[in-house]
C-alpha cells in the first residue's frame, strides 16, 4: 500500500467518526436546515444552472432540504444512478419523485428519468481541508464522474458536509478531484478561485 492510500485509510477512520458524532449531535436536523440557508444565501448559483445533488446515506449531512429550495427556485435538479465501476450519470429529479434502490443501497432515479449534466454538482464527503482537498469513501465514483462532466462544459464542484469534518491537510493525488466551494452549517466558503469567462454565465462571480 503506498503512503498516500495508507494515509487516507487512516484519516477514514477518524473523518467517519467525526462525522458520526457531528450527526449524533445534531438529532433535531438543524445542521441541514442552517446549510440549506448558508448556501442560499452565500452559494452563488445563479438562475439557469442545472444542479447535481446526492440523496444523502447513513451519517452524510442531509442536503434534501436545500435541493427541495433549489428546485422551488427554478432550478433543474438531477440526481446520480450509479453502475459499479462506472462514472455516474445525472437524471431528473423533482421532490416528488419516487426513488428506486441502487448500488450499495442508494435512493437514485429509475433509468426512465431523462438524463441531465450538471453545471454545479454538490458531493458528499467524509474529510475536506481549506485548500479544496477532498476525501471520499475510496470507491472512485465522484473522482470518475466529475472528468466526464467537465469534458461535457465547465462544472463548478461543492462540498456538503458538517463543519466538524474539515481536518488541516487531506491527503490528495493526481487523480482526487478538487473542490471549488465547500458549504457546511456555519457557512459557504470559496476554496479555490477559478477565472474563467463561463463563470459569468452561471455565477455571479
Amino acid at each position: 500500500m503506498s503512503d498516500i492510500a495508507e494515509e487516507k485509510r487512516v484519516l477514514r477512520v477518524r473523518a467517519a467518526e467525526k462525522r458520526r458524532a457531528a450527526h449524533a449531535h445534531d438529532a433535531s436536523g438543524e445542521a441541514s436546515i442552517q446549510l440549506r440557508d448558508r448556501a442560499l444565501a452565500e452559494l452563488p448559483i445563479a438562475a439557469g444552472a442545472v444542479v447535481g445533488g446526492y440523496w444523502p446515506m447513513g451519517t452524510e449531512m442531509n442536503v434534501h432540504p436545500l435541493l427541495v429550495a433549489l428546485h422551488e427556485r427554478g432550478h433543474v435538479i438531477g440526481l446520480p444512478r450509479v453502475r459499479r465501476g462506472q462514472p455516474m450519470t445525472y437524471h431528473r429529479w423533482q421532490p416528488k419523485d419516487r426513488l428506486v434502490s441502487g448500488v450499495f443501497g442508494i435512493g437514485m432515479p429509475d433509468h426512465h428519468t431523462p438524463e441531465v449534466h450538471p453545471d454545479v454538482l454538490l458531493m458528499p464527503l467524509l474529510a475536506f481541508d481549506r485548500r479544496g482537498n477532498r476525501l471520499g469513501y475510496g470507491s472512485g465514483y465522484n473522482d470518475r464522474t466529475v472528468p466526464v462532466l467537465r469534458a461535457r462544459k465547465p462544472l463548478l464542484c461543492v462540498g456538503i458536509a458538517y463543519a466538524a469534518q474539515e481536518f488541516e491537510a487531506v491527503p490528495h493525488d493526481t487523480l482526487d478531484q478538487r473542490l471549488d466551494w465547500v458549504v457546511t452549517e456555519n457557512g459557504a466558503r470559496r476554496v479555490e478561485r477559478r477565472r474563467f469567462p463561463w463563470l459569468r454565465r452561471f455565477f455571479n462571480s
